[in-house]
């Protein structure tokens, strides 16, 4: 059905469709000039030394681990309230994801109390994801991880520009992970981007990226390199040109984006305080932020059930959505093992309404 309120509203215009035509005219339209300066901005805007383009967000997941050497029977401490990817990255290399808690129905982050409780000898690294944008305490995260020597990787494909005491999400830990998938803040249809400030990260990053390759086809047409060599065991992880220039328009229009969008937000917590039956996740935070989504929770004396909600609102025309279904219950991942009190009873009662910039 065609909603009236859909969940989502993709922020393009005739700018995009300008860019994509310049770049096919420019007869380049793989990886080249166009993704480098995306790079470029996008670093820029995060304050970060190296931005690196990628094909999306899960395989900058994938390749933060491959970076931070995780590999066979490493544990790996996650969310279980994430998008599956941020936790099958874990199993690409083989590691063991372990799954945290949150803190609770109003700070929906990864709980760093319980991330303590779940170190052993055989923790390798930290996955934090900055739920809806909002960032986890990465005071105590950054912490831990100096405590028990980790490696902290930021799951940030939700907080483009958003903060943490002053710092952009994904420059805070040793790799950010940013998605541009078709309903994020950034919209490029399929792409992604790991983010570092160490030069040894950016460099093997790009190696890794395209196939372990020493010179790119771009560079060889311009006559930099005649020859490559395969240093790496690397993959086809790179961005295009075309997607490239869509995001260095989605670039230009996201800070005005992000305000409008913390306007919605305002006008649903201003119209959602005095209601008893639901609990509003972050309503205490300060920090600027993404809002790539607004989530709400129902509590125990709700009267209707979060299905039965979700079926109303469908039927008056009001697209819905659930951020997310618990990973650590999904077949692949379900040991039986696992109980995370919090994180069930949100993934039970949660309900995304609907979120953009264009809302009113």
């Amino acid at each position: 059905m065609s909603y009236k309120i859909p969940l989502f509203e993709l922020n393009f215009d005739e700018q995009e469709e300008k860019a994509v035509i310049e770049t096919m005219r420019s007869k380049w339209i793989s990886m080249g000039p166009k993704t480098k300066e995306f790079e470029t901005t996008f670093a820029g805007m995060l304050g970060a030394r190296h931005a690196i383009a990628l094909s999306n967000c899960t395989v900058s997941l994938h390749l933060a681990m491959v970076l931070m050497q995780i590999g066979p029977g490493d544990e790996v401490i996650c969310p279980s309230l994430t998008f599956a990817a941020t936790v099958n990255a874990i199993r690409y290399v083989g590691a063991v994801p372990v799954f945290c808690d949150i803190v609770s129905a109003g700070e929906l982050n990864i709980d760093p109390a319980h991330a303590e409780s779940l170190i052993t000898k055989k923790t390798k690294a930290i996955v934090v994801m900055h739920y809806g944008g909002f960032p986890c305490d990465m005071e105590k995260f950054t912490g831990l991880c100096k405590q028990y020597n980790l490696k902290l990787i930021e799951d940030a494909c939700h907080g483009p520009l958003s903060e943490y005491k002053g710092k952009k999400l994904g420059t805070i830990g040793d790799v950010g992970c940013f998605s541009f998938f078709s309903n994020k803040n950034i919209s490029t249809g399929e792409g992604g981007m790991l983010v570092c400030n160490d030069d040894d990260t950016d460099q093997k990053t790009r190696l890794l990226r395209s196939h372990g390759m020493t010179s790119m086809s771009y560079d060889r047409s311009k006559g930099h390199s005649t020859s490559y060599d395969v240093v790496e065991l690397g993959y086809n992880y790179r961005m295009d040109d075309i997607h490239a220039a869509i995001g260095l328009v989605q670039l230009q229009k996201l800070e005005s984006d992000l305000k409008r969008r913390a306007q919605v937000r305002a006008w649903y917590e201003e119209a959602l305080q005095g209601t008893d039956a639901v609990t509003i996740p972050f309503i205490q935070n300060k920090e600027f932020t993404s809002n790539y989504i607004f989530p709400v929770v129902l509590k125990n004396n709700a009267k209707i059930s979060r299905d039965r909600l979700r079926e109303t609102l469908h039927e008056q025309g009001i697209q819905t959505s659930i951020h997310y279904p618990p990973v650590h219950l999904f077949s692949i991942y379900q040991s039986g093992l696992v109980h995370l009190p919090i994180t069930e009873f949100v993934g039970n009662n949660l309900i995304t309404l609907p979120m953009y910039g264009s809302l009113k």
